[in-house]
């Protein structure tokens, strides 16, 4: 993830013999690090050449004549690198890059490695082949390959005197860990170096947004849109309407795909403000980037940090499928309305992971200015769903486990699975014969071309790894966290939390069940390392003591940890902000809300015609419930495409096509179902049981669609 940086200063006489020139030279980030540089006659501003220093390390690559994975212990702390779920093995999450600052000295890697979620081991890979090391990059799956694309980025010098940004382009086949650096057909006509960006995949295109900047006296944040297509290999700049209106720039954005393109909510700028005199200090949590403005006297412009809360739709259009593979897609941005019910306060470096057609959001910071000389800042630790389509946040907390929950699980793993599968083909085989009849199709020997869906379809896989320290509070408060999905569980790993002048990174890896919300399971957790910089906010406040200065991490989490009422250990903000309120339960009509690209997203889930989950039911039963419905559903979908001509699907097709609309519409409806589940069981309510699906069985659309 791309980085967000508080600058911070010393005491008075240092933040104002620094402010000129940080703002004459390096920004967000490199603010910071100017302070320690005017203290440090050592400084490696003018003596290190980064082109020499990246060409040893490329050197040091050619020692490795084969691609190499070697069992390691977790990866060494780092922030604003990249994870991604592997699209080639369900069991596997890859880490790349990154860089630790221990208030001295900074260090960039270019390390790839692979958790085995299963075995709970860490590969590290080597290559003959691969990226230089780096942070502040992007990556992101391909949409219609399972490899991995990465752009851009950056590196600095060890006491971040000198800064490079990167403006390659590499592929990674995530099966053998290959790396390819991809060279587009002209030089001239790719994406500019840069970092804080975003990509996201759509069919056979990466689309690149946004990110900034460094020069050697400010920071230009970006909002231009780039698209490599991954059949013909090349990039291209799609020309906009110049009526319509564009994002802002910015960087340290969310970028999701959607099946029309790609949806955009948030991020982080600085934007030109004049000040007068010295009454204001100007300081930001940059991400890697923020800059300064003009030099001293008594008005001069500076640059303000803006923290982005609008949301934007990327409508693209791809060529018809008779026209030259040549030519280039559509694309459009077209406004949305503020999201509703949006994580408040405001905050930067908060990340989100896909899922399922939703974000999921955690962490971030809020700066709250308290006075002309510094920033107090305010850190989270919850966790957010938003749900793209009707634009919405849903705030998620945790679940104790029941008294009784591992008698009933117990209880369910000795069914007669027989029975069960018996029962589930004979119903398939009933619906698939209605199938044929309604579409018309011409299916031969049904029954021996039926083949039952796989169990692990429709049916949670069991985690074999020890059990691993379970928490019900949400990891402590940070920014910049990286986030992963996989298998319908949400990793995060790292991030960065402040306290006074000194920086934590945190060295972590956690895992929370979007499903069950069962607790936060800690992967692994290291001390963290002792911070080398100065401590110098406790030297400004006069009325501070000195001791202050050799406060550790242990003292931070005592005297958090003092502040929390046992009582809310399973709310995501025990000790942060106040919690936007949870929805107890949908709302009795449908509410709308009309956004700025024309269409009509409504509120709940619960109020379409479609078959909806009943509270504490599990996906696989809501699909055995409702199979037949939404085979019905699939079946008017197709033949509304191709009228009278039917459908040449096989049974096996259809099946999967229908359990994926009854997933979709699983998650989709799962907050509101969730919600409804805590209102019932306060109640005293421990399952629903409908007398009529007893009675009949299944039920169409229209029947399960309403609630009573």
């Amino acid at each position: 993830m791309a980085k967000d940086k508080k600058a911070k200063t010393g005491d008075k006489k240092a933040a104002k013999a620094a402010k000129a020139a940080k703002q004459e030279k390096k920004a967000g980030k490199k603010e910071k690090k100017q302070i320690l540089k005017t203290k440090d006659d050592d400084s490696d501003a003018e003596s290190v050449d980064l082109d020499d220093v990246l060409a040893q390390y490329a050197k040091e690559q050619e020692q490795y004549h084969a691609i190499t994975e070697v069992a390691c212990e977790p990866p060494s702390p780092r922030t604003s690198g990249t994870m991604v779920a592997n699209p080639a093995n369900e069991n596997e999450l890859l880490l790349y890059g990154g860089e630790y600052f221990n208030g001295a000295l900074a260090k960039f890697y270019a390390d790839l490695f692979v958790y085995n979620i299963k075995q709970d081991t860490w590969k590290k890979v080597t290559s003959p082949n691969s990226p230089l090391p780096r942070s502040g990059h992007a990556w992101c799956r391909a949409a219609n390959t399972k490899d991995i694309y990465l752009f851009g980025g950056e590196f600095s010098s060890p006491k971040q005197g000198t800064f490079y940004h990167y403006n390659d382009f590499w592929r990674l086949d995530p099966t053998n860990r290959e790396w390819t650096r991809i060279e587009g057909k002209s030089k001239a006509a790719a994406p500019p170096a840069r970092s804080g960006h975003r990509m996201v995949a759509f069919k056979q295109y990466i689309i690149l947004f946004g990110g900034f900047q460094d020069t050697s006296v400010t920071t230009k944040y970006l909002n231009d849109i780039w698209v490599y297509d991954c059949v013909n290999f090349s990039w291209h700049a799609p020309k906009l309407a110049s009526a319509r209106a564009v994002p802002d720039a910015r960087s340290s954005f969310t970028f999701l795909p959607h099946d029309q393109g790609a949806v955009l909510y948030g991020g982080y700028s600085r934007v030109k403000t004049a000040v007068g005199g010295n009454k204001q200090q100007q300081q930001a949590r940059g991400k890697k980037g923020g800059g300064g403005g003009g030099g001293g006297g008594g008005s001069r412009v500076v640059l303000k940090p803006k923290v982005h809360e609008d949301t934007w739709f990327l409508r693209i259009t791809p060529p018809a499928t008779d026209t030259p593979s040549t030519t280039l897609p559509i694309i459009s941005w077209e406004r949305r309305k503020r999201p509703a019910n949006p994580p408040n306060p405001s905050r930067a470096g908060a990340t989100m992971a896909f899922h399922k057609g939703r974000g999921i959001l955690f962490g971030g910071v809020h700066d709250v200015e308290e006075s002309e000389e510094g920033i107090d800042s305010e850190f989270f630790n919850q966790l957010f769903v938003w749900n793209i389509e009707r634009n919405r946040y849903m705030p998620l907390t945790l679940r104790r486990p029941k008294a009784n929950a591992g008698k009933k699980a117990a209880q369910q793993s000795n069914m007669n699975r027989r029975a069960r599968a018996q029962a589930d083909e004979e119903e398939l085989l009933a619906n698939l014969k209605a199938l044929e009849e309604k579409a018309g199709a011409t299916i031969s020997s049904l029954e021996e071309s039926f083949e039952l869906v796989k169990k692990e379809d429709i049916e949670e896989e069991v985690d074999s790894r020890p059990e691993k320290p379970r928490l019900y509070e949400f990891p402590h408060p940070r920014f910049n966290a990286t986030l992963a999905v996989q298998l319908d569980t949400l990793y995060i790993y790292g991030g960065t939390f402040e306290k006074g002048d000194r920086e934590f990174t945190f060295d972590e890896l956690w895992s929370v069940n979007l499903n069950h919300l069962d607790g936060v399971q800690e992967i692994f957790k290291r001390d963290l390392e002792d911070w080398l910089g100065s401590d110098d906010e406790a030297d400004s406040e006069g009325d501070e003591d000195d001791d202050e200065e050799d406060d550790d991490w242990s003292e931070v989490e005592d005297e958090e940890a003092a502040s929390k009422d046992a009582s809310t250990l399973a709310s995501p903000t025990a000790s942060t902000a106040p919690t936007t309120p949870l929805l107890t339960a949908p709302t009795a009509t449908a509410t709308a809300v009309e956004d700025d690209i024309g269409t009509t997203e409504e509120i709940s889930a619960l109020t379409d015609t479609l078959p909806h989950p009943r509270p504490f039911e599990s996906l696989r039963d809501f699909y055995a419930r409702t199979s037949e419905a939404w085979t019905s559903v699939v079946v008017e979908e197709i033949l509304a495409k191709t009228g009278a001509k039917g459908t040449d699907k096989s049974p096996k097709e259809m099946k999967k096509i229908a359990f994926e609309r009854s997933e979709e519409k699983w998650w989709d409806c799962r907050e509101e179902i969730r919600a409804l589940e805590d209102e019932q069981e306060a109640a005293g309510i421990g399952e629903v049981v409908s007398l009529a699906d007893k009675n009949e069985g299944g039920g169409g659309a229209g029947q399960v669609g309403r609630r009573r």
